[in-house]
Order: C-alpha cells, then structure tokens, then sequence
C-alpha cells in the first residue's frame, strides 16, 4: 500500500525504468500558449502512449473486424485479440479467471450495472448500503437511483479532517441489514488510499457483498483482486493510459452467474423468442450489442506498457511526487492542502486563502500547466471542508518533479497578479 513519505521528495530522478517514458508521449511535443506543457491532471484523464495510439491505428488499419458474429478471418482474428485482453486484464488484476471480467464503458457504468443488476432480486426494501463520506458521484447517484426504485437506506462511513474513513464508525454501521458496501479505493478528492482489505473483511464478516472503485487506483497501484477479495472492482481504461469509453468490471464468477443482465440485446443472448428469452453466461451476459472492440485493444496496449514499467515502480515514484508536491504547497503562504491522510496517491488538492481556484486555473493554464480546479463530482467532500472548490495536481508515470517546480512559479506569478 502506497505511503506519503516526505523522506523520498530529495530524490531529483525516476527510476532508470521511468527516466524516458515521457519520449513515448506524443502530446508532450507540444506547446500550450508558447509553453511546454505541464500536464497536472492525470486525475481526471491520462495521456496516452503511442503504443496505445499505434495499435488502435493499426486495429482499425489492418485488423478491423466484428467480434464473436463473423466465420471470415478478419472477425475470427479480432475476436482472437479481444477475449485476449481479457485474459490480459485477469492476469493483470489477478483475478481468478478472465470470465470474471466484464467490459464496459468506465467506472460509471460499471458502477451502475452492479446497482442495477443487485436492484433485480437480490436487494429488496430496508436492506442497507454503506458508502463512504469521500465517494465520487459514480458511487452515490446510483444508489440513490436504487433507493428511489425499491426503498433501500443508504449509510455513509463519515471521515476526520485528514481526510480519513473511521472505521470505529464503520464498525456501528454493519449489521445483519447491511447487503452491500461500495467504497472508493483510492478519494479521488483527496488522494486517500482506503483500508479496502479491511472494509472488505468486515463486510464478508456480516454478509455482505462489497463494490470498489478502483478508478484512482488501478493507474497508480499494484492491485491484487484475489488477495483484496472484494466481490466487485471497476475501473475506467482512460486513466490508466488507454482509451475513452472503455473500462472493466470484475466480479466474482459465483455472484455473475446469479445475477440478471444490466442491458438486453445482441450478443448477451442464448435463444430469443417473443416469448422468452435466455441468457448467455457471463461475462457475455453483461456485454450486449457491440462492444468497443478497437478500445478493448488500446486498453490491452495499456495495460502492455504499465507491465512493461511495473506497478510497483510507477507507485513508488508516484510517492515521491506526491511528497514533494505538498513539501512545496506547504511552504507557499496561504495554502491549504485538502486531504491529510497519511496513506495518499496520485494528487494533492489545496485551496488558498485569496485566491479563487478557477481564477488559479486560469492563470495557470496562461503558463501551460494544466490543473483540475472544481469539485471533482465529489461535492459531499467539498460540505466537509467547508469549501465549494479545490485546486488539484494529479500525476501519472510521465511527470517530473520539473512539472511541479513550473507548477508552484505558476502559482507564484497568479499570487504576484492576484493578490
């Protein structure tokens, strides 16, 4: 599990395995206003490697095909190369079998096929649902869709002022009522990285299913789903250097089977008629019509390019960024990092005490540094800390501790224009 570790933020170099990896990026050829680009967002969206770029180019080139529908060569080969990243992401991930891994559009939907998928049998009114004070609106709007649907309560697990779940107040919650917990692995707010072994034990200690957001943390963190045993993981191939528009959903092989289909149509089907119809097996029951074939094969280009860098090195020089990034806010008059916890990845969000964080973003992007300012569709951590928007710096493989000196003379120039 990734610590911040302000003993790391002296060292002035990545890895030898990371020293290059900004040359495989074509974006940052580029300028932003006559300036070299800071990208500070990974948060929100990664930039992507021409690896992923080369094989959606060369998917739709050379390879293009339906899956799963076509006897001819181009569709065989094809279906070939998309159940294979699925095999890839089981592997990845460590899930049990590649039938355990769904494709969909993102977290969102990911998020949204479990809730609704539960909403057909197995929840019924008066069953709870437990989320955390730190989720993304991914993970609360679709539970208040379920509780308007059949009457669920939802609970919420409340957090300090560092931005820490308290688990003694986890423990109150779980009861025999209690049917699903859905957390957050990693805030994407805050940056915390949640006990989400602990959560998931706790939960199966009272039978109840447990759902992970991984969307902030499959980019940045060694995940091992067998080890984590939580019944659901999603999370969105756009952050983690792929494509837009396509993620994945594990869940356990045993709860698939039970569980009724999110979205008729083609290729989710046994046999139809006008009477009845039945349903294929997961993963396929999950996957009606179409899929993002090409983006299927730019996320398995992605996940190629993390394995070749190793997650344990992209987390570690995650931490040194993260370290040095609030070493240096901390030392800015005025600032106030949102998000203490101890246990942090991939960003920092402050605020300032005079200036607007928009006015900030703005300023900043007049530099060529790009940040995320707003309430990162997480507006019940903005209640708790009592402000409506932060500032935050994300990171991903590719950034430098360059990238956050030419950050902090950015908010120094808007501090000079400003204040």
């Amino acid at each position: 599990m990734a610590t911040t570790n302000t003993s790391h933020c002296h060292i002035d170099q990545p890895p030898a395995r990371l020293a290059t990896v900004r040359d495989d990026f074509p974006i940052f050829q580029r300028t932003m206003h006559d300036k070299p680009l800071t990208y500070l967002d990974s948060a929100a969206t990664s930039q992507k490697p021409q690896a992923v770029i080369d094989a959606i180019t060369r998917f739709y080139s050379h390879d293009y095909g339906t899956v799963r529908r076509g006897t001819y060569l181009l569709s065989q080969n094809a279906t070939g190369a998309f159940e294979g990243v699925r095999a890839q992401a089981a592997k990845f991930f460590n899930a049990a079998s590649p039938e355990e891994i769904i494709f969909v559009r993102g977290t969102t939907e990911a998020i949204n096929l479990v809730s609704q998928s539960l909403a057909r049998g197995f929840l019924k009114e008066g069953d709870e649902v437990i989320l955390s004070a730190m989720e993304h609106h991914a993970n609360i709007v679709p539970w208040q869709l379920v509780r308007e649907q059949i009457g669920i309560v939802l609970k919420v697990i409340p957090m300090d002022d560092r931005g820490v779940l308290l688990m003694d107040e986890y423990d109150k919650l779980l009861s025999d009522r209690t049917k699903i917990v859905a957390v957050n692995h990693v805030a994407n707010a805050l940056g915390t990285i949640n006990p989400v072994k602990e959560i998931t034990a706790k939960a199966h200690a009272v039978g109840a299913l447990v759902m992970i957001d991984g969307a902030q943390s499959a980019p940045h963190l060694p995940v091992d789903l067998q080890d984590l045993d939580c019944d659901f993981y999603a999370c969105s191939g756009h952050k983690m250097l792929g494509p837009t528009g396509i993620g994945l959903l594990y869940g356990k092989r045993d709860l698939l089977e039970t569980m009724p289909p999110y979205q008729g149509g083609g290729e989710m089907i046994d046999k139809v008629t006008f009477e009845v119809t039945t349903y294929e097996d997961p993963p396929h029951r999950f996957e009606a019509g179409t899929p993002a074939i090409a983006d299927v094969i730019g996320l398995g280009a992605a996940m190629n390019y993390l394995d070749g860098i190793g997650m344990e090195t992209i987390a570690a020089w995650d931490r040194v960024l993260v370290a040095y990034a609030e070493e240096r806010l901390r030392a800015f008059p005025g600032i106030r990092i949102i998000g203490e916890a101890p246990e942090k990845s991939g960003l920092v969000a402050f605020v300032h005490e005079e200036m607007h964080p928009f006015d900030l973003g703005t300023i900043l992007d007049r530099a060529g540094v790009a940040i995320r300012v707003g309430h990162h569709c997480a507006q019940p951590v903005m209640a708790h800390f009592g402000v409506t928007a932060t500032a935050r710096v994300s990171f991903n493989l590719y950034n430098r501790r360059e990238d956050i000196d030419r950050f902090m003379d950015g908010l120094a120039m808007a501090a000079d224009m400003l204040l």
